[in-house]
């Protein structure tokens, strides 16, 4: 990293104004993995470890720092390294469901402002995976922006790009070739020092790429796709974040094919804002969009305004929602029991 202040690092009012006590250390993590963190202040960076009594004192995962966290640390004599004490209240914080069958959070990153959702417009290009990871930028409180990369590769590039565009009412949607540079003038005129912008995807869609691009060198390893399917290698296995020069923080994250969802209704009524609308509009305040008369979801799919397949999947990831607020208020096995029951709805 350079050129580094506490503006760049986006130390902004939000962090300033907590509690800290007079003359400890302040940081903010910028690379995490294994246990060990990178704090990086405008002076100089440290390699981190929490303290046992944090350790000890952390009752679940998401409360150990990540990448983008502020926290309060010591630094160990005459060394770059350092113990980490607390962690700062965080503006905004990036989470998944954790792999696996149980239920338990897991945090991809903290304090981001923007959230670039990243596909490529080859046979990666998936609307319905574009709306599940809208659902979760939505649940981070980050704003999202999708970055659609290989445009040079994209049979009908302006097709592409207004179907992308209908999916996701009132978002930004940028089409780039970023072996070329087409579309980065755009993306640059967006860039202010000190906010911080996250990058998720599936794996071989070019976040990295795009990193080293926008950043000015390599600063991320990256692979070829597999020409038979266009299916790429997890190139990144940790997060970690970079300086653009004269701009923001960003930061790569490990692809990602599968997403399982972790939120609120909320995010769903967000991501799927034109369904809401229209649903506001149906004859019958439960109209479920079947057969019900004057259903104006309906309306809008015979119209052309919606599809059959972006209904499913509002449909699906409500499914999703609500099968995670029962295993948080039952546990697994009995959310099994309740969906299965002849006398649920679902």
């Amino acid at each position: 990293m350079e050129q580094i202040t506490w503006e760049t690092l986006g130390y902004k009012n939000f962090f300033q104004t907590q509690t800290i006590e007079e003359g400890t250390p302040v940081g903010r993590i910028t690379k995490a993995g294994n246990g060990f963190y990178t704090i990086q202040t405008p002076e100089r960076a440290f390699s981190g470890k929490i303290s046992g009594k944090y350790r000890f004192e952390a009752e679940v995962h998401g409360d150990f720092p990540c990448v983008g966290d502020w926290v309060l640390f010591q630094q160990q004599a005459g060394e770059d390294k350092a113990v980490i004490h607390q962690r700062l209240e965080r503006r905004t914080l990036l989470t998944r469901h954790a792999a696996g069958n149980t239920h338990q959070e897991q945090v991809m990153a903290a304090n981001i402002d923007y959230v670039w959702i990243v596909s490529s417009m080859d046979l990666d290009l998936n609307l319905r995976r574009i709306e599940r990871y809208l659902m979760q930028v939505y649940e981070s409180g980050a704003v999202p922006v999708i970055i659609l990369t290989k445009a040079d590769l994209a049979s009908d590039p302006d097709r592409q790009a207004a179907e992308v565009a209908q999916i996701a009412p009132g978002v930004s949607v940028y089409p780039v070739d970023t072996l070329q540079g087409m579309g980065f003038d755009s993306l640059l005129e967006k860039f202010t020092p000190g906010i911080t912008i996250a990058l998720i995807g599936s794996s071989g869609v070019g976040k990295s790429t795009l990193i080293n691009r926008l950043v000015g060198k390599t600063v991320q390893k990256t692979q070829e796709v597999r020409a038979e399917d266009h299916k790429g290698k997890h190139t990144t296995t940790h997060r970690e974040m970079f300086l653009v020069p004269g701009g923001p923080l960003i930061l790569d994250t490990p692809g990602m094919r599968e997403l399982q969802l972790w939120g609120e209704a909320d995010g769903v009524q967000s991501t799927f804002s034109d369904i809401e609308d229209y649903s506001s509009q149906c004859k019958f305040r439960n109209c479920s969009h079947g057969s019900e008369p004057g259903c104006a979801v309906k309306l809008a799919i015979k119209n052309g305004r919606l599809t059959e397949e972006r209904l499913k999947n509002y449909w699906k990831m409500q499914r999703e929602i609500e099968r995670l607020d029962l295993k948080a208020k039952y546990g697994a096995h009995k959310t099994n029991r309740i969906l299965h029951s002849p006398k649920s709805k679902k």
